[in-house]
């Protein structure tokens, strides 16, 4: 039996877990698949407190697991299939075991959703990404058209300028949710055309990517801008899928919690991108991991 479980390695979960080391907890650690998560996909935090210049996303988040590490914890590289409550714990179950706990915190992070347009799942693999770390030096001297306008869209398109011919910066608003000293970094950048007010309508090809096509939302009228790669940021879909009806969630399938962090079943704690809220930042997902591991080191202080 152990006092707690943590489910995923990102920062909220990395940040739990250290909490919950320094309270003396029994906690094991799960992470289905590399330890950070979903913000290995960005090259660099550029906003977290120290590193008025950024920070290597790697560096940071070898930080976080040494510091772990240097708890005594452990984690295991399983995933998670289901969450049963039992009387006084709960039993959480992996493909090929079971594991009993007081408390459970749910840190597990979200996926890139996707744009849902022709000829996008075709071209997995073959001009279209979710990673522009990942595949960006793949498309060196290459037309490329980025698809987004928060945060993610506007670092990784800073990013693939490194190394594209060329990038179309498609957004179906006429301004950007992103941080403005990014758009404007962005901005200044002569490989970059915006493309404002518009959407995405079909992903062109045969083998591979050659061409999308894009349509002007006022106006409806229709274009093609040839290229060779589509990068899509266009938000997160939460990595929920294993509570099924354990929790409340909400129509996208986030956590509900409270500010103490609680989910709506008595000693599940949520945190990180999983979690409905107005800001995902890997500095609020670090503070949600403290509150988490907190309220349960609590929650396990009055059984």
């Amino acid at each position: 039996m152990h006092d707690l479980i943590i489910i995923g390695a990102g920062p909220a979960g990395l940040t739990a877990a250290i909490y919950a080391g320094r309270f003396k907890l029994d906690t094991l650690i799960f992470e289905k698949m590399s330890v950070g998560g979903q913000i290995l996909l960005s090259p660099s935090v550029e906003n977290y407190p120290g590193f008025p210049e950024g920070v290597a996303t790697f560096e940071l988040i070898d930080k976080f697991k040494q510091q772990v590490m240097g708890l005594g914890l452990r984690i295991e590289e399983q995933e998670i299939l289901e969450i049963i409550p039992g009387e006084k714990s709960y039993q959480v179950k992996t493909k090929t075991a079971s594991f009993q706990t007081k408390a459970v915190i749910i840190s597990s992070g979200a996926k890139s959703k996707r744009l849902g347009v022709e000829g996008e799942d075709k071209f997995i693999g073959r001009g279209v990404s979710y990673c522009g770390t990942c595949d960006g030096p793949l498309f060196k001297d290459k037309d490329i058209v980025v698809v987004g306008g928060g945060d993610r869209a506007i670092e990784d398109a800073i990013f693939l300028a490194n190394y594209a011919k060329s990038i179309h910066l498609a957004h179906r608003r006429n301004e950007f949710r992103a941080a403005k000293i990014l758009v404007d970094k962005l901005k200044s950048n002569p490989k970059v055309k915006f493309v404002l007010d518009s959407v995405i309508e079909e992903v062109i090809g045969e083998n591979k990517v050659n061409a999308v096509k894009v349509r002007q939302v006022k106006t409806l009228k229709e274009s093609v801008i040839n290229c060779e790669g589509v990068f899509i940021f266009v938000g997160i879909i939460p990595d929920t899928c294993f509570i099924k009806n354990l929790l409340e969630t909400d129509e996208f399938g986030f956590i509900i919690t409270d500010q103490s962090m609680r989910a709506s079943r008595n000693g599940i704690f949520a945190c990180g991108d999983c979690v409905r809220k107005s800001l995902y930042q890997v500095i609020n997902a670090c503070g949600e991991g403290a509150v988490a591991a907190d309220s349960a080191h609590k929650f396990l202080l009055n059984l």
